[in-house]
């Protein structure tokens, strides 16, 4: 709307004729350097923590120990050597794709089943389910924690499925605990998607006669295509970062993700700080890539069908 198109009263016509032209320009340039001044600010205070742990990690302990780590000096990169060596991280990342890749393949799939359900079919239900399925994002996972510890040690497992003979420290419980809690989060976005989708389509397929399970696989997975990528994103980062849950349903170290391995960088009685910040670093590294990477499709799947009606 151009300012001719703009409504006037003699109210704010008296304002603008008062105010001089050069002192609304300062005011509104004012306020736009104290707005980027306090983003400045607050992106510097979320990054300080990251900046640390980087800066911590190429520094030498025995350096930093005596002259305190407000100084310059003991720069090393032998951290990083010897975190990998000591928490095996070859080993442990292993594991967490074990878990992950799984993990995220379950999630997206029973949420887009749901969420097609809750979307084509209105049902009086249909808000009841939605509400059963988000209410584990609603719950912090610590209330659950005795229940399912109960659970896992004694639900069991067939040969083939794990080496382990109960659901207790074995992959499958890190696997169903995330898939859990992950998919009421991704119905909850692809149920809102799935109902911007014309109806038309679904009318034309079953004119041809095409089954429910057609129409979802066939005709609504792939136009979800674009928030199931900007999920899998999010969820690879989420399932990959949780830490809680292997450390309290799993007790043997070689099974442990990567994340959870940082505790092996732990002394009992002395812990070095400097390698637990290489060892953060090194954990860190593959998600922030995957994100970066796919930050485009990330924005660009939660973003569409926003303005869609």
């Amino acid at each position: 709307m151009s300012t001719l198109d703009t409504p006037s009263t003699p109210a704010a016509d008296a304002v603008l004729a008062a105010t001089p032209r050069s002192g609304r320009t300062r005011r509104t340039t004012g306020w736009r350097r104290a707005t980027y001044i306090l983003l400045i600010v607050i992106s510097l205070t979320w990054l300080f923590p990251l900046f640390w742990a980087v800066l911590s990690s190429v520094r030498d302990y025995t350096y930093t120990s005596v002259h305190g780590y407000i100084s310059v000096g003991g720069w090393t990169l032998q951290n990083y050597v010897h975190a990998w060596q000591q928490a095996d991280f070859t080993r442990h990342f292993l594991n967490s794709v074990y878990v992950t890749v799984p993990a995220v393949i379950l999630t997206l799939f029973f949420a887009s089943m749901v969420g097609f359900v809750i979307a084509r079919f209105s049902w009086r239900f249909n808000l009841v389910m939605l509400g059963l399925f988000t209410a584990a994002n609603l719950l912090p996972q610590q209330s659950l924690l005795i229940p399912l510890y109960r659970l896992s040690i004694i639900v069991p497992l067939p040969d083939w499925m794990s080496d382990s003979d109960l659901l207790y420290d074995s992959y499958w419980v890190l696997i169903l605990v995330n898939t859990a809690f992950q998919t009421g989060f991704c119905t909850f976005v692809l149920s809102n998607y799935m109902k911007t989708l014309p109806k038309e389509l679904y009318e034309a397929a079953q004119v041809d006669g095409a089954s429910i399970w057609t129409q979802f696989w066939k005709i609504t997975l792939p136009l979800c295509r674009p928030p199931l990528a900007a999920l899998a994103t999010l969820e690879v980062n989420w399932i990959y970062n949780e830490f809680f849950w292997a450390t309290v349903l799993m007790r043997t170290g070689e099974k442990f993700p990567v994340t959870s391995s940082l505790n092996n960088l732990r002394g009992q009685f002395f812990t070095d700080n400097n390698l637990v910040s290489a060892g953060s670093v090194i954990v860190a590294l593959p998600v922030i890539i995957i994100f970066f990477l796919l930050q485009r499709h990330f924005v660009a799947g939660l973003t569409l069908g926003a303005n869609k009606g």
